[in-house]
């Protein structure tokens, strides 16, 4: 007979691998495929240029966008704060004849027309205040408020007793309307009258009114106030 060789299995052993080295067989494949796997991750992420993470693309820039959106400043509420004023008094016919009348030019094209712009309604665009005024002795003899309403502007508030002027104070309409005693030059009034509008409801409510009386020891060079025709 011929004698065992170290090749030749033993009495109960066979070639048939055991379950520890199938094992470890296993275990050195997936290790190999792990290396191999970090080893692409490595070479993708050289051929990007190596920023890692922050490359990442769509949802990163997406976010950035969302921000950028959120702190850009809105679209301005107000409009051209440059109207015609002179155009919007002569084209408005709650404006009376008289004003439209003393409405002309003092010199070359000049008016005597003051305009203010401010909030007054509550609107998304600035409110107009018109003041229009004699050439000579600038006494104002119409005030008026323009509210903008579907791209045109609103007669809202007028006041045509003159001398009277007004002006935007913190949101509110003041009134001034200066008061002459018989005798009183033009330059020197016995006092005035300051009446405070707020817009409430749609419309202008009286709030406040005021009564101011000056000195007459000063100024007693002018000329008394002309009388009417």
């Amino acid at each position: 007979m011929r004698g065992l060789s170290d090749d030749t299995p033993g009495p109960g052993l066979s070639n048939t691998p055991g379950p520890s080295r199938v094992r470890g067989s296993f275990e050195a494949a997936v290790a190999a495929m792990a290396v191999l796997a970090a080893l692409a991750l490595l070479v993708s992420g050289c051929a990007t240029g190596g920023t890692g993470a922050r490359d990442e693309g769509p949802a990163h820039s997406d976010s950035v966008a969302g921000v950028a959106e959120a702190k850009s400043p809105s679209p301005s509420a107000t409009v051209d704060d440059h109207v015609d004023a002179v155009k919007l008094v002569k084209d408005d016919p709650n404006v009376s004849a008289a004003v439209k009348h003393e409405l002309k030019p003092c010199v070359a094209d000049e008016y005597a027309v003051d305009v203010s712009y401010g909030e007054l309604t509550g609107g998304t665009v600035n409110d107009v205040v018109v003041n229009v005024m004699t050439c000579g002795e600038a006494i104002g003899i119409g005030s008026y408020v323009y509210r903008a309403t579907g791209g045109t502007y609103e007669n809202v508030f007028k006041a045509e007793e003159p001398p009277v002027y007004a002006e935007i104070d913190r949101g509110d309409l003041v009134v001034t309307k200066q008061v002459y005693e018989k005798g009183d030059p033009v330059s020197s009034p016995s006092g005035e009258n300051v009446i405070t509008y707020r817009w409430t409801s749609g419309r202008f409510v009286q709030e406040y009114s005021t009564h101011n009386e000056y000195s007459n020891a000063v100024g007693g060079d002018a000329s008394p106030a002309p009388s009417g025709n």
